[in-house]
């Protein structure tokens, strides 16, 4: 397994400059934000790319994963908490054409930058649309994405979290029995599955193979905050076992969203905690 870091905790940085304050702190990988203030992919130039991707190689590092799971370009308006619509599965269809767009640039983003993957979730439940009626919507606009990402060789992992239209390793295991595709599978969020009181061994083994990329914090109780490793109550050493009995060598990539205000502390602690465990190439 390889350890990474993810740039939507460096949100009062550039891109660029995120990628270089992970870099000093001995990550293996870098997840970037497909949104602002990072790589909303409707602004980002051609120029701009092409000198992250300078940034890139200077630094050694390579892309983990491409995180569209969030939209807070489609507003004005600065959020506390992640934006996740419009989803794949909303029932606007002019909404959820934006997204489906957006979730296309955003294969062609991981193409150009040399990432295996993306992730994005199913969104959030919509009040007056049943969940089955959801899924149905989300299920017809996957088939379009996953066509272009398998003209693109770029994977799709969805993400689930409490509350949103998927919120769980069974409801997720469902719906990629209904899209047998090697192009979709699961960006496995190790915080939402405990959030969820799930067994992260049943977890991984349900998952597999399907499993492209993972999402690493701490949690303390059942709360969803994330949390610099070893400041809550999750064993990362049985977590990363798990991984690796499944045979997992991908990217394990530390989320800390929620200290924007100490990025650089946050990246340095988490990785002074977890380089201790013996699952790192």
């Amino acid at each position: 397994m390889k350890l990474s870091f993810s740039s939507n905790a460096f949100t009062r940085f550039s891109v660029g400059e995120a990628v270089q304050k992970i870099a000093a702190h001995g990550y293996h990988g870098v997840e970037l934000l497909a949104d602002r203030p990072h790589l909303f992919c409707l602004e980002v130039t051609p120029k701009a790319i092409q000198s992250l991707k300078k940034t890139l190689g200077a630094c050694g590092l390579p892309v983990a994963n491409i995180n569209a799971n969030t939209a807070c370009g489609y507003y004005d308006g600065v959020f506390w908490e992640p934006v996740f619509e419009p989803s794949l599965a909303n029932p606007d269809s002019q909404a959820r054409r934006w997204r489906i767009q957006y979730t296309k640039a955003s294969i062609d983003l991981a193409k150009v930058l040399g990432a295996a993957n993306i992730s994005i979730t199913a969104g959030r439940m919509v009040p007056g649309v049943r969940p089955a009626e959801s899924l149905a919507i989300l299920l017809d606009s996957m088939v379009e994405v996953i066509d272009h990402a398998q003209a693109s060789g770029v994977r799709i992992g969805i993400e689930y979290e409490p509350g949103l239209l998927i919120e769980n390793c069974a409801e997720l295991v469902r719906f990629l029995e209904k899209i047998d595709s090697p192009w979709l599978g699961a960006n496995l969020d190790i915080g939402h599955s405990h959030v969820a009181h799930e067994d992260l061994a049943s977890v991984v083994k349900a998952l597999g193979e399907k499993i492209f990329h993972v999402h690493l914090e701490d949690i303390q109780g059942y709360q969803h905050f994330h949390l610099i490793p070893g400041e809550g109550d999750l064993n990362f050493n049985q977590i990363l076992s798990a991984l690796a009995r499944q045979s997992y060598a991908g990217y394990v990539t530390v989320e800390l969203y929620s200290y924007p205000q100490r990025p650089e502390a946050a990246a340095r602690q988490a990785r002074e905690y977890l380089i201790q465990f013996p699952y790192w190439q």
